[in-house]
């Protein structure tokens, strides 16, 4: 085993029992569940770091930094434009709250449109919970060995393992708790690449990077509209995001999620520039690993690091709100019992793609067309809506993912060319097809 390799090891073991003796012990539902300590919410600065650091991903950070190798800068700006996402959540749920009193996504859905919505509401976020295990745990694996290998496979199965041995401890507190140091080793990390980018002996000028990239469709334009439009209805579908959106007081969750929104796309156009590096010095390949290679043992320990930091955020937060989705919002067991087992089971399941070889797809394109049927429900969601509404949208907004995966749209109707184009003219016609099959239910009844 190289030296590099042990090392790797070393930061994944070392990194998992620091959180694990770190985090709080839950002894009531109240701290597993909503992450009550102390009989106290999470403050903003708690909530917003948590809410950052489980969106900064590490399929999230890999894609920045390759749309930064192949776009410029152009790239990390179209990706950060997901961030909208979170600004959208907050104000969306703050009024939810404030003038519709509602304690989660799921009391809203059942008192607006009864269980069935809840029930197909709750396998498209089990869905989104699912992918999110193996397509974070298959990027570390991909810095441990080649797909395939027992290295690659076994970083896998003991990161999964320690991850969920650290949550099961506090749930929702121990996920919210451990956010907050990850986001800072994340900051203190990235600032430590780009001191490096930036240094002496690279000759990378800020107004280089700056004017790297065209702002034309087809060099990162396409993707960048995409993401806003996605923006509308992609974090209603990620009870990661949601669920800290009623933790907290509805003042408090606005300010968090508003400034999540501001510095969470910053992080993701900062963590670009690694690509727009490895551009300028004619890279190929995955940029973090390139560059991290590039720059030496050092720096790539770094770069693999910020993988482990980012893709732990990402899995407690999944644990978490899977057991809470179960025991919570689907109301199957509401004890400590049925919450630990239930994140044993998430973490089981969603292991299992890795040893059929699935592709690391990106989760933020296809399972964002998938649910832009959620959009009308939301932004619309004080205005009165029959219940056939709900699955109208939704079925429409499937359809057209499907339309995507499959490559059936036609191509008379999509509008600029390049890379995304049919991402971002499918998620354009579709969201308009779901407004208007939401509404017409509503003029009918009138």
């Amino acid at each position: 085993m190289t030296e590099v390799k042990i090392w790797q090891w070393g930061l994944i073991i070392a990194s998992s029992l620091v959180l694990f003796f770190l985090s709080p012990w839950a002894k009531d539902t109240n701290q597993f569940f909503k992450a009550v300590q102390k009989k106290k919410a999470p403050n903003t600065f708690m909530l917003m770091g948590s809410l950052i650091i489980s969106w900064i991903f590490a399929k999230s950070i890999t894609n920045a930094a390759n749309l930064g190798l192949d776009f410029g800068i152009v790239g990390g700006v179209a990706y950060a434009g997901y961030y909208l996402s979170f600004a959208v959540a907050g104000i969306v749920i703050y009024k939810m709250r404030l003038h519709g009193k509602y304690t989660s996504i799921h009391h809203f859905l059942s008192s607006k449109f009864g269980k069935t919505a809840v029930t197909i509401f709750s396998i498209l976020i089990a869905f989104r919970l699912f992918n999110e295990v193996w397509s974070n745990t298959m990027v570390i694996g991909s810095y441990f060995g080649d797909m395939g290998t027992s290295a690659y496979y076994w970083s896998i199965l003991v990161f999964t393992a320690l991850t969920l041995a650290y949550v099961l401890k506090g749930g929702m507190s121990s996920s919210i708790f451990t956010d907050v140091v990850q986001m800072g080793l994340f900051s203190i990390l990235l600032a430590v690449i780009l001191f490096t980018i930036f240094g002496k002996e690279t000759d990378l000028s800020v107004t280089e990077v700056a004017s790297t990239g065209i702002w034309s469709f087809e060099t990162g334009l396409n993707l960048l509209f995409a993401a806003l439009l996605q923006s509308f209805s992609y974090p209603f579908h990620d009870p990661v995001l949601t669920d800290r959106g009623f933790i907290s007081s509805p003042k408090v969750t606005l300010k968090s999620f508003l400034w999540a929104s501001v510095l969470g796309a910053i992080c993701i156009i900062l963590f670009s520039i690694i690509g727009v590096y490895a551009q300028s010095q004619g890279m190929q390949g995955q940029a973090a690993v390139q560059v991290g290679k590039a720059f030496g043992t050092i720096i790539l320990l770094v770069i693999n690091f910020i993988m482990i930091t980012s893709a732990a955020s990402t899995l407690d937060s999944t644990f978490s709100s899977f057991s809470k989705l179960l025991a919570l919002d689907l109301n199957l067991g509401n004890t400590l019992k049925f919450g630990r087992w239930s994140m044993v089971a998430i973490a089981v399941l969603g292991t299992i793609p890795v040893f059929l070889d699935a592709e690391i797809l990106s989760a933020t394109t296809i399972s964002g067309t998938m649910v832009i049927g959620l959009t009308p429900i939301f932004i619309f969601w004080k205005d009165k809506a029959p219940k056939i509404s709900f699955h109208l949208s939704v079925f429409v907004g499937l359809l057209f993912g499907f339309l995507l995966i499959f490559n059936w749209f036609p191509e008379n109707m999509i509008f600029t060319t390049g890379k995304y184009a049919s991402l971002l003219w499918i998620n354009f016609w579709g969201i308009i097809c779901c407004l208007f099959v939401y509404i017409i239910p509503t003029w009918i009844k009138k």
